[in-house]
């Protein structure tokens, strides 16, 4: 499953809920700049999966070419708690598949 997918069934959740989200605006919205580097796939204040997240927006203007010619961007997230917070693509733990079934 492709991020694309990803992101937009985690945005068509969102929609059903509270916030629609972006995530593929060009613009990053202002709560990036609070964005802190998060060392762990989840929200440093409060643990927080992404799934919680009231907003997204994935940083795709400055991609990281790796050393196996991979690709790797930042991923921005808005938690509920409050805190913005950003960690790269590949630190994103394997999906569970059994929850797009």
């Amino acid at each position: 499953m492709t991020l694309n997918v990803i992101i937009l069934r985690h945005a068509k959740m969102k929609i059903s809920g509270i916030v629609a989200m972006d995530a593929f605006n060009p613009t990053p919205p202002a709560w990036v700049k609070k964005a802190t580097h998060a060392l762990q796939f989840c929200c440093p204040s409060c643990l927080a999966r992404t799934d919680s997240a009231q907003s997204v927006w994935l940083n795709r203007s400055a991609l990281v070419i790796r050393e196996d010619n991979l690709r790797k961007w930042q991923e921005f997230y808005q938690c509920s708690c409050g805190k913005a917070w950003w960690a790269w693509n590949t630190d994103r733990p394997p999906l569970d598949s059994s929850l797009f079934n």
